[in-house]
């Protein structure tokens, strides 16, 4: 197990790099001054010259992208003063440190994400099991189009009517917003509530039907007849022989859409003005603003990767064939 981890890690730091890396040189490709964002109105060549060289744009790039990467480790000496390991630099917009800016976002975005995933893993796989416990009935057909009717839903749509039923009409709820867990337990459960659910709909759909489908073949296995000829409760054939077998595509899709999931929560970020790492992305992209991306993409890569470490670690104690493979 623990050299099938060593592999996958080592695997997840190459894809970082390799992220770090495109993301770096393909900003530099854009027809962009970034140092015009620190220049001000009355700007000249030798003020550009002056902020290039304290930002250090006027080295090459692949210099550039070597000293940015060495200060997240070790941290680097700025024209501004020592910049700390983790060192993401400072924002060419504000001038501010990046990695202060990032913790400050990153709880937001965590919440929304392992809030939705928790939901849609927990009623998805919940619902598809009990349409397969009971296919054929009207439950089944019920869980069935209510998948096709969530599928064809969007995040952006769902959070306004979310927003005009359960905040404004019916005052169920209060507008989302984010307050830390640490500071009030309650009121941060209660501000997700509707991102979760609204970011978890679609999933759901998707969930539903993986699951009851992968029940239904479960079911249908030789090893699964077998425990029930031997006089096994159908109870104990359901959860202890079909379920585990199914979950492990379940797994597997799970680790799939890990990334999908980050980027269903750059849209309940906008719909409900929630300030994540998404909503920051979107303007260091519009502001050209390399720091604050570098550190956006590092850091969601990053998250995401070791999400993925942690499922297939799952998926392997599921599927032990996976660890010999």
């Amino acid at each position: 197990m623990l050299r099938f981890l060593a592999r996958r890690t080592l695997g997840a730091i190459v894809i970082i790099l390799l992220i770090s890396a495109i993301t770096f040189f393909l900003f530099f490709a854009l027809p962009s001054e970034p140092a015009l964002m620190s220049c001000g109105k009355n700007c000249t060549a030798d003020s550009l010259a002056v902020i290039n060289k304290n930002l250090g744009l006027d080295q090459p790039v692949p210099v550039q992208y070597w000293h940015y990467m060495v200060g997240i480790f070790a941290g680097r000496d700025l024209t501004v003063g020592h910049c700390p390991a983790p060192c993401f630099g400072y924002s060419f917009s504000n001038q501010q440190p990046v990695w202060g800016t990032i913790v400050d976002r990153f709880p937001t975005t965590l919440s929304i994400t392992l809030g939705g995933a928790a939901v849609f893993l927990t009623v998805g796989v919940g619902i598809g099991m009990l349409a397969a416990a009971f296919r054929g009935t009207w439950i089944d057909k019920a869980v069935s189009s209510l998948s096709l009717l969530g599928n064809a839903l969007q995040i952006y749509f769902v959070g306004v009517i979310a927003l005009a039923v359960l905040v404004s009409g019916l005052h169920w709820m209060d507008n989302p917003a984010y307050y830390p867990i640490t500071d009030n337990p309650v009121k941060w459960f209660t501000g997700m509530i509707i991102p979760w659910l609204v970011l978890s709909i679609i999933f759901i759909a998707n969930y539903s039907r993986m699951t009851r489908s992968q029940m239904i073949e479960q079911l249908a296995e030789d090893h699964v007849r077998t425990a029930r000829a031997k006089g096994l409760g159908r109870r104990a054939v359901f959860f202890r022989y079909a379920w585990r077998g199914a979950m492990a595509p379940i797994v597997t899709i799970f680790g799939i859409d890990l990334g999908s999931l980050f980027g269903g929560a750059i849209i309940t970020e906008f719909t409900f003005s929630l300030h994540g790492l998404g909503r920051l992305a979107v303007s260091s992209v519009s502001e050209t603003d390399l720091p604050t991306l570098m550190a956006v993409m590092l850091v969601g890569c990053t998250a995401i990767v070791i999400a993925n470490i942690v499922v297939d670690a799952a998926y392997a104690f599921i599927d032990p064939r996976v660890r010999l493979a």
